[in-house]
């Protein structure tokens, strides 16, 4: 019994490995060609710090992956810090579908009283706010290698599950209403860059949520359902891994082998226009 429940947790640390090695190049391809050769419009501002936040969650789990093989063992400390990238990008998941919606529905509106920057603005504040907001309830619950303040932990951690909750409700209902306003509703052709933010919020309850269960439940699941947490980390590097794999889908032409940067260019639409001359343009995040 010790011996399969062993072979169990090496297949599940491997298959996590080789997923978040995978998705590392493919994010880090996505941040390099939106980041320095492609000119970036207000939506895929989004794209390029949701592939940063996805960036950052798989490099700490695999890098703590790799210090748990080391030591031959997991600490908390490890949960806590890479569960604050995976919250940034439910974030900036949860605006990018939320502002893809209305913009969808309400075009005219949102094209006239939009600031310019609104984009970068949220993903800054996001950026800022997220950490602190995860890492707070892990130092009151002690997952900081701090002792544990229970009321405060109650009460931070309470909180910080209501937030993840309905971040993860905001994500879905937003793709669900887009999903079926661009399929009934809408008379306009529908967007390739619609189908980056139906595809990731389709993937956010099957491989994000259980992730987003184990903050909730900790430390009870390392009592009663221990295998549970690899299970969630493994489904959580796959929601991050497979958004540019979206991309690719989204903007491939059947029959056609164009270069990576063309194909992310088309998956954008008509937001993300290459330079004329074909010339890299050093822009930063925002």
């Amino acid at each position: 019994m010790f011996g399969l429940w062993r072979t169990f947790s090496s297949v599940l640390f491997y298959l996590t490995l080789a997923v978040g090695l995978g998705g590392l190049l493919g994010n880090g391809l996505v941040l390099w060609h939106l980041g320095l050769h492609i000119r970036r419009g207000p939506f895929s501002v989004y794209v390029l710090h949701l592939a940063a936040a996805d960036f950052l969650f798989l490099g700490c789990q695999v890098g703590f992956s790799v210090v748990q093989a080391a030591l031959g063992s997991r600490d908390s400390l490890y949960f806590a810090i890479s569960f604050a990238g995976f919250s940034v990008g439910l974030w900036l998941l949860a605006a990018f579908s939320a502002e893809r919606c209305l913009s969808h529905i309400f075009p005219d509106c949102c094209q006239r009283h939009r600031p310019r920057h609104t984009s970068g603005t949220v993903c800054g504040l996001i950026w800022a706010l997220t950490p602190p907001a995860v890492l707070l309830p892990a130092h009151a619950c002690g997952l900081l290698r701090t002792s544990a303040s229970p009321l405060t932990c109650l009460r931070y951690h309470t909180a910080s599950v209501t937030w993840l909750l309905s971040l993860v409700c905001v994500a879905g209902v937003a793709g669900l209403v887009l999903f079926v306003w661009v399929g009934c509703c809408s008379r306009r052709p529908r967007p390739r860059f619609c189908g980056i933010a139906l595809g990731s919020v389709l993937l956010l309850p099957f491989c994000g949520l259980p992730l987003v269960f184990c903050w909730a439940l900790q430390p009870f699941l390392n009592l009663l359902l221990p295998v549970f947490l690899p299970v969630a980390t493994l489904l959580a590097c796959v929601h991050s891994s497979a958004k540019p794999l979206i991309h690719f889908v989204a903007g491939r032409q059947p029959g056609k082998r164009q270069p990576l940067r063309a194909v992310l260019q088309r998956s954008l639409g008509e937001e993300a226009p290459l330079e004329a001359r074909g010339l890299a343009l050093p822009m930063g995040l925002l």
